[in-house]
């Protein structure tokens, strides 16, 4: 069964981190473009952060940009995002995806994947 599961959210200050990991089991990730999004109550999904699939290329959100990280370890099957400096519109289910052979932008923009994990809840909150 091809999956992706995300984990490591969590209820945070502002200002505090939290590092996301998306790990991937039924497939290689060798392949495809791994993206971060997130929804808010009310909101639309938003693509946060995306990265090819050999690392050299990363889109951000305008929103995340200088805050949020997104890196990739093939060897893992994992894929990760660092956020930091934390703000509580920041607050959100955050999903990671998958697409073959996508582009960076193309994905992060259009939310283009075939595959969608099941979600980790991120509160950023005092």
């Amino acid at each position: 069964q091809l999956q992706l599961v995300e984990s490591g959210g969590g209820l945070v200050q502002p200002g505090g981190s939290l590092r996301l990991s998306c790990a991937a089991s039924g497939f290689t990730l060798d392949y495809y473009t791994i993206g971060w999004f997130r929804q808010a109550p009310g909101k639309e999904r938003e693509g946060v952060s995306c990265i090819n699939r050999i690392g050299g290329r990363t889109y951000n959100a305008d929103s995340v940009q200088g805050r949020f990280t997104i890196s990739r370890d093939n060897a893992k099957n994992t894929v990760y995002l660092q956020m930091n400096s934390l703000k509580p519109e920041d607050t959100a289910v955050y999903y990671c995806a998958a697409a073959y052979l996508g582009g960076v932008e193309d994905m992060c923009v259009r939310s283009r994947a075939e595959y969608w994990g099941q979600g980790t809840q991120v509160t950023v909150s005092s």
